[in-house]
This record gives C-alpha cells, structure tokens and sequence, in this order.
C-alpha cells in the first residue's frame, strides 16, 4: 500500500471527528437556547406566583375588613365564611400548582445543564484524540489558529423559595 493511505484514512478521520465536534456545538448552542427559554418561563411562573400571592393577600385583608363590619349581621357572617373557604381553597390549589411547575422547570434546568457538561466534556476529549492524531501524523492542524471556544456560563442559582402553605390563612371565627 501507498504511504499516503495512512495519512488519508487519518485525515478522513479527523475529518469524522471536526464533524462530530461541529454537530455538538450546534446541539449545545441549540439546548442553551432551550435553557434560556425554561429560565425566562421559569421567571415567569415565579411573577406569576408572587402577584397571586399579593393578591391572595390583598384578599385576606378584604375579608377580615368584611368580618369586622358586618359581624352582628348572620346572612353576611354567613356569606363571609363562605367566601373565607373558598379562597383559601384557592390558595393551596394555586400554592401547589406553582411549586410543581417552578419544581418541574427546575429539574429540567438541571438535566440539561448535566448534558451541556457531558457535550462539552466530549468535545474536549475530541479536541484531544484530534490534536493526538495530529502530533502521531505530524498533520498540520485543520483549524487556522482563530479557533474560539464559547465561554462557559455558570448558571445563575435563582432563589426561589417555596412559600409554606400556612401562610397568610385566616382564622374561622
């Protein structure tokens, strides 16, 4: 066989590999564009959640306003406690909800993170079996030097706390 079979089955297959690598960029590129979406939803749900909980509380303090006026009056005593149940009802429905998609949008941030690190961990081990093959051929490299690698963004921990379920109740009188 022709020497330059070696260096072509070497160069076809670095070739492979800068393929392998180009398609791993663009999944990540792609998956960090899915993570910014779940953040941005993710923010949203937690807006979401804080001007119910503003509301829930402008509708307590409506309430026990009601209470005190119309204390000696049974029909509106009556039409109060109703009204009592069925928000605080609401309020652990909504409570509930609310943690289970910020949960849910959570866990899904996690997992991808976890897969942009695997990607990027891979990448790198090409990029090594790549520069290795290069040094054992003495194959001038297939980039021309202006090679940039994307920065690395540490996700930002967002403080998103669960709110306690007891919080903001009124008492049955």
């Amino acid at each position: 066989m022709a020497p330059s079979a070696p260096r072509t089955r070497a160069a076809a297959a670095l070739r492979m590999k800068q393929i392998a690598l180009d398609n791993q960029d663009r999944t990540i590129r792609c998956l960090r564009a899915q993570l910014a979406t779940e953040r941005q939803g993710l923010a949203a749900t937690k807006k979401e959640l804080e001007d119910t909980q503003v509301a829930l509380e402008a509708s307590h303090k409506v309430i026990a306003g009601l209470t005190e006026i119309g204390l000696s009056m049974s029909k509106k005593i009556e039409k109060m406690k109703v009204k009592k149940q069925l928000a605080r009802s609401n309020h652990v429905e909504c409570h509930q909800k609310f943690q289970a998609r910020i949960h849910e949008a959570e866990d899904s941030m996690q997992a991808q993170h976890l897969l942009i690190e695997t990607l990027v961990d891979e990448k790198d081990s090409l990029l090594q079996t790549i520069h290795g093959l290069q040094e054992a051929n003495n194959a001038p490299a297939p980039f021309d030097g202006d090679w940039e690698e994307e920065p690395e963004e540490e996700p930002e921990e967002e403080d998103i706390e669960d709110i306690p379920l007891g919080e903001g109740e009124i008492d049955d009188e």
